[in-house]
């Protein structure tokens, strides 16, 4: 999707669908996040998206809310970030401290606890339908490679539990690699 053509939201556009999004989100924000940007409003390519949000994992700090300030500051610089990463952020702070004072007081009630670990559950469901989402560009792109990066980098983290840190410091320098040499290729 060509950048040109979107209509850019506005200050108080971006700060409502991030704060709507944030209010969808029970245990992550990251579908809802996708749905709103690529789905619903097409300010993004599912692909724009994908290297956005890979963008924002090398970045210090928490995923979507770096993805906010990206987003936002891409159609309308600083208050664009600033707006999006008010309304990501500034309602569920307020419910989440509201929540925090009765949980303080009601938080031993055993009917509570089982309905928390319910929503654990479901939160997990949200984060593999999203994963499923995000991976699927690769697939229809038939991008072995890609692909290939995306279980290995999966396999030295999830699997064998490597550190984070230590397996960017590989797989960010080969994946960049990997691409460079596939576009001369292409080029050529």
């Amino acid at each position: 999707m060509d950048p040109v053509a979107v209509v850019a939201p506005g200050l108080f556009e971006l700060f409502t669908v991030f704060a709507k999004i944030s209010l969808a989100g029970f245990g992550g924000v990251l579908i809802w996040t996708r749905r709103a940007i690529v789905d619903q409003h097409r300010w993004m390519t599912a692909d724009e998206f994908n290297e956005t949000f890979a963008l924002c994992h090398f970045l210090p700090g928490p995923n979507v809310v770096n993805l906010s300030l990206v987003f936002g500051s891409r159609f309308r610089g600083l208050a664009g970030g600033i707006a999006a990463f008010a309304g990501l952020l500034g309602p569920p702070m307020v419910i989440v401290t509201v929540l925090a004072a009765l949980y303080g007081h009601f938080g031993e009630i055993p009917a509570l606890r089982r309905t928390l670990a319910g929503v654990s559950c479901a939160a997990v469901g949200l984060l593999l339908s999203v994963m499923v989402r995000m991976t699927l560009p690769l697939i229809k792109k038939r991008d072995l490679i890609g692909l290939v990066l995306l279980a290995g980098v999966f396999v030295a983290v999830g699997v064998l539990r490597l550190p984070l840190p230590l397996v960017l410091l590989v797989a960010i320098p080969l994946s960049l690699g990997v691409t460079f040499l596939m576009r001369r290729r292409a080029a050529a």
